[in-house]
Parts: C-alpha cells; structure tokens; sequence
C-alpha cells in the first residue's frame, strides 16, 4: 500500500473537495489507454485521450489538461518529439509532462527530462506509483500558480506603495 494514496478508499469524501483535474494520456496501446482511464476515471478525474504525438498536441492546445502522461515509444512522432513540442508552444509549455516508457536506461530519462518531461515512469507501471506521481505533480503546479499569483499581488502592492510615496514626497523620490 502506499502511504500517499489509499487505492481502496481514494473515492471517498477526500476527493470531492478538489478540484477536477484533466488529464490527457497518450499511447498508442489500447491496454495501456484502458487501464488508466478506468483508474484515473475512479479516482475522479477527467480523462482525455490521443494515441499519437501529432493528436496529443492538438489536443493539449484546446484542452489544456493539467498534466499529461506521455508514451515515448509510439509510431510516428515520438513521446520525445512530442515532449518538445508542447514545451515550444507558449499555450502549453506549464503543462506537466510524465513519460511512461519501457525505456529504462538513463540516458532515455535524461533525454525525457532534457526534452520537458517532470518526471519518468517505467512499464509496466505499478496503479499506486502513476497516482501518487500524478498527485505529487499536480500538486507542485498547484502551488507553482499560487505562488505566481501571490508573487504578482505583492508586485502590484509594491508598485501601488511606490507611486503613493512618490506623490507625498515627490522631492526625494527622483
């Protein structure tokens, strides 16, 4: 079990107090497409789909989901292509990006994590792994906007203040 997220229990009460997240999944494996729909579905959340970088990316641009799984191995254009892509959209570019691959060796992580990517799981995944990595990143992107928005109020205060000391004492304020 993991300590994070009760698969048992995660459809209780707990999760009618957030938000709905969306999430799209990408992969060309139909299994693999099933499996976290029904999981994510179960958990509350809602779940888009595209089985290939090119409908992912149109989907991502309309959509804007708050995260997206990504398969790296797909026909066509890649998850690492893909990756890049949504990273140069400025439309896109905060989403946070997980691959999902069989790749295990280092240098396809890095490569995941130089194209975008915030994070790395490996197939066959483990339900529990996915939902807390889903948890975690959302939560960091939650707190990220927080922090922006907070950050831009200060800004603004500060600006307010600057402009009100200007006008009471405009000799020293040059």
């Amino acid at each position: 079990m993991n300590a994070f997220i009760d698969v048992d229990s995660a459809n209780g009460d707990a999760n009618l107090s957030r938000p709905v997240r969306t999430i799209l999944i990408v992969d060309d494996m139909p299994n693999n497409i099933s499996v976290l729909f029904e999981t994510l579905t179960r958990f509350n959340y809602k779940v888009l789909v595209a089985r290939d970088g090119k409908s992912a990316i149109g989907q991502a641009q309309l959509a804007q989901p708050d995260l997206i799984l990504l398969d790296v191995m797909m026909p066509g254009m890649d998850g690492f292509e893909t990756c890049r892509r949504l990273k140069q959209l400025e439309s896109t570019q905060t989403i946070p990006v997980i691959f999902m691959t069989a790749l295990s060796e280092t240098i396809d992580k890095v490569n995941g994590f130089n194209m975008g990517a915030v994070d790395y799981i490996t197939k066959p995944f483990q339900l529990q792994e996915v939902l807390a990595r889903i948890h975690t990143h959302l939560t960091l992107r939650q707190l990220q906007r927080e922090l922006e928005e907070a950050n831009a109020l200060l800004e603004k205060r500060v600006a307010e203040r600057t402009e009100s000391y200007r006008k009471r004492w405009p000799k020293w304020s040059s």
